[in-house]
C-alpha cells in the first residue's frame, strides 16, 4: 500500500496537471497499473475486515465459551481439554464439525482469557466475583462480662453487600475460621480478595509490593485458590468499601450491646441478617443489589471437595506438674507428661493436647482474655486417688458439681479412693451429666457405695429401665444417726470438758 504522499503527488500529475499514467510510472518508479488505480480511486475509506462465516463453528461457540468459563473456576487439573470439548459437542448437541477446529477455537479464546486476566486494570469496586475483608470491634456482653470483641467482615464492591462473624480475638485461627465459613455458606470463594497487612497473613512486607506471607495463611491460599492482594502499608484507603461496611455493620447490627452466652449460636443467626439487607437498591447503580450480588455469586470460583483444617500445630514443654504454654496462658494435660514434650492442636476456640501416636488426650477450650489458666481434672484424679489427703490442697472441689463435692466430703478415706478412681475411669471431657444422676438415683436411700454408683452409671449407658430402690420386706430396728467423713476424728481422742495433747 502506498503512503499518503505518493498518492496525492499520483491524483496530482495525471488528474491536475495532465500526465499519461506512463509518465508518472516513470517519474514514481511505481507501476504503471497501480498509477492509474490510484488516479482514478474514489473511496479512500478504511475497509472493515471481512467475518468469514463458519456455519459449522458458529453455532457452537456460546456453548465452548460458556464450558471455558465454567472450567476457569476449577482447579487446573479438573479443567475440559480440548478434545474432551470436541467429545462432548458431538456427543450432547450433533456436533458435525472437525476436532482441529474446536481446537483451534478452544486456543484461541483461551489465549483472549488469559490477556484479559493479565490486562485487568479496573478496581475492585467494578469487577463481579472480588472481595475485601477486615476486622471491627464492638461492644458485647459476653456471659454476663461486658467486652470489645472484633468481628470479621467480607464485602463485596460491585454489589455493595456483605457477610460478618463474631470472633474472640484476631488472630490466625479465627480470620481463617471465619473466611471458610463465609466461603462454605456462600457456596463459592471470591475470585480476589483484598486484605489489610493483617499479622495472621503477613509474615514480612518485602519490597515492590511483595508479601512473605505466614505457612497457614500460603496453604489456606493453596487450598481454596483464590488470588489475594494486600493494600500497600498506611493505605488503607486501598480497601475502602470494606472499612466502610465495617461502620455500616457496627452501626446497623451490633448497637447497642448484644448479650451472647454462645458464641457459636449467636453467629449462626447473623447469615440471615446480612441476606436480609439486600432488600433494597444500590446507592449507584440503580439496581436491585440482591440481583448484582447474584452476578457476584456467578463469579466465584468453585469450593474444593474439602474444608481446610484451620488448626496451628505447636511442640511444647509440660512443666513439672504437666501444665504447658499456649500464647501466654497454661493448660492441663496429664501428671505422666511432666517435662515431656507435647504436640498441641490450636483452633480458634480449643487448644488439645496430643500424644505420640497423635490421639487427643485432653481436650480444654481455648483462653481468651483475663483467665490464664484451665485446668481438666481427669488426668490428674488416679495420682489424687493414691493421695486423698492432698485433695484439700487442691481447687479439684471448685471443678466438681455440687453433688459430688458433697459425696467426696462424707466419705471415709478409702472410700474417696475408690471415688476418684472410678472417676477417672469413667469422666469424659469433664462431662458429668450420666455420672451426676447415677449419684442422685443411687443417693435417695443414703450415702451409696462407690460399686453401687458404677452399677447405675452402666445401666444409664446401656439405656435400662429407670432405676428404682429396693425396699426390704423385713421391719429393722431403729439405727442411731452416724457422722460420715473425717472431721468426727478428734473426738475420739477428747473427752467433753478434757483437752488432748
Amino acid at each position: 500500500m502506498l503512503a499518503v504522499a505518493e498518492v496525492n503527488y499520483i491524483r496530482y500529475e495525471v488528474n491536475q496537471k495532465g500526465e499519461s499514467y506512463a509518465s508518472v510510472s516513470r517519474k514514481t518508479g511505481i507501476d504503471a497499473r497501480t498509477v492509474k488505480k490510484y488516479a482514478n480511486q474514489e473511496d479512500f475509506e478504511v475497509k472493515k475486515p471481512q467475518c468469514r462465516k463458519a456455519p459449522v463453528m458458529d453455532p457452537v461457540k456460546p456453548i465452548l465459551d460458556e464450558w471455558l468459563n465454567e472450567d476457569s473456576k476449577k482447579k487446573r487439573k479438573y479443567r475440559r481439554t480440548a478434545k474432551r470439548l470436541f467429545q462432548q459437542l458431538v456427543e450432547d448437541h450433533d456436533f458435525k464439525g472437525s476436532e482441529r477446529s474446536v481446537r483451534q477455537y478452544v486456543s484461541k479464546r483461551k489465549k483472549e482469557l488469559k490477556t484479559m486476566v493479565d490486562q485487568a486494570a479496573l478496581p475492585l469496586e467494578s469487577i463481579p466475583g472480588t472481595a475485601q475483608v477486615d476486622f471491627g470491634t464492638a461492644p458485647f456482653v459476653y456471659q454476663s462480662e461486658s467486652m470489645e470483641l472484633p468481628y470479621l467482615v467480607m464485602s463485596f464492591p460491585f454489589s455493595n453487600t456483605f457477610y460478618f462473624q463474631v470472633f474472640p480475638s484476631e488472630n490466625a485461627e479465627c480470620l481463617l475460621e471465619g473466611l471458610q465459613r463465609m466461603f462454605h455458606h456462600m457456596g463459592g470463594v471470591p475470585r480476589t480478595i483484598r486484605f489489610d497487612n493483617f499479622r495472621p497473613a503477613v509474615k514480612k512486607i518485602l519490597g515492590k509490593g511483595e508479601r512473605k506471607l505466614t505457612d497457614v495463611f500460603e496453604r489456606f491460599v493453596g487450598h481454596y485458590g483464590f488470588h489475594y492482594e494486600f493494600c500497600n502499608p498506611g493505605k488503607g484507603n486501598e480497601k475502602g468499601h470494606v472499612e466502610a461496611m465495617v461502620k455500616y455493620v457496627r452501626n446497623n447490627f451490633l448497637l447497642p450491646e448484644c448479650h451472647i452466652e454462645d458464641l457459636d449460636q449467636f453467629n449462626e443467626t447473623l447469615w440471615q441478617k446480612a441476606e436480609d439487607d439486600r432488600d433494597r437498591s444500590h446507592y449507584k447503580k440503580d439496581a436491585p443489589i440482591d440481583t448484582l450480588y447474584q452476578e457476584d455469586c456467578a463469579q466465584w470460583l468453585l469450593l474444593p471437595e474439602k474444608s481446610f483444617d484451620c488448626v496451628r500445630y505447636e511442640v511444647v514443654k509440660a512443666d513439672k506438674y504437666g501444665f504447658i504454654t499456649v500464647d501466654k496462658k497454661q493448660y492441663s494435660s496429664s501428671p505422666r507428661f511432666a517435662g515431656d514434650k507435647l504436640t498441641v492442636a490450636i483452633t480458634y476456640n480449643s487448644v488439645i493436647v496430643l500424644n505420640e501416636q497423635h490421639e487427643a488426650v485432653v481436650h480444654h477450650s481455648r483462653l481468651y482474655g483475663v483467665r490464664r489458666k484451665s485446668m481438666v481434672w481427669q488426668p490428674y484424679l488416679d495420682l489424687l486417688s493414691r493421695r486423698p489427703r492432698a485433695i484439700k490442697y487442691t481447687s479439684i472441689y471448685d471443678h466438681f458439681p455440687e453433688e459430688w463435692t458433697r459425696y467426696l466430703k462424707a466419705c471415709t478415706e478409702d472410700e474417696q479412693k475408690e471415688a476418684l478412681r472410678l472417676l477417672g475411669t469413667l469422666l469424659k471431657n469433664d462431662d458429668f451429666t450420666l455420672l451426676n444422676q447415677a449419684l442422685n438415683d443411687v443417693s435417695a436411700q443414703g450415702h451409696p457405695s462407690v460399686d453401687q454408683i458404677k452399677h447405675r452409671f452402666y445401666s444409664l449407658v446401656n439405656n435400662q429401665e429407670d432405676y428404682s430402690t429396693y425396699t426390704p420386706q423385713m421391719s429393722l430396728p431403729d439405727m442411731p444417726d452416724i457422722t460420715r467423713g473425717l472431721e468426727h476424728y478428734d473426738a475420739l481422742y477428747a473427752k467433753e470438758g478434757v483437752e488432748h495433747e
